[in-house]
């Protein structure tokens, strides 16, 4: 088990940092590459562009929570859960094959 976890390439949990606006303000996410991957599939899903998705998550959660504590944390969170969404559409489509 261990070497699924193990053997996977650096270059996925490499933490990268991208510079972006989030409702104008410059600012910095660093996320590890995977994430980035995850977020990049969703926005395109969505028909944005990252910097765009993140930016109306961000609108979003501040005017839900009046504040975005821990943004990056969310973030993989968000993944998680789209993640937990991907797997579930797969199960379906195979069950109904």
């Amino acid at each position: 088990m261990c070497q699924i976890f193990a053997g996977q390439n650096p270059g996925r949990y490499e933490s990268v940092t991208r510079r972006l606006r989030l409702n104008g303000q410059s600012t910095s996410i660093r996320l590890e590459r995977a994430f980035w991957r995850i977020l990049d599939e969703i926005a395109s899903r969505e028909g944005m562009t990252t910097p765009a998705f993140i930016s109306k998550l961000h609108s979003e959660v501040l005017e839900l929570n009046g504040e975005a504590p821990n943004f990056t944390s969310l973030l993989r969170c968000a993944c998680t859960i789209h993640l937990g969404e991907y797997e579930r559409d797969e199960a379906a489509r195979f069950a109904a094959e």
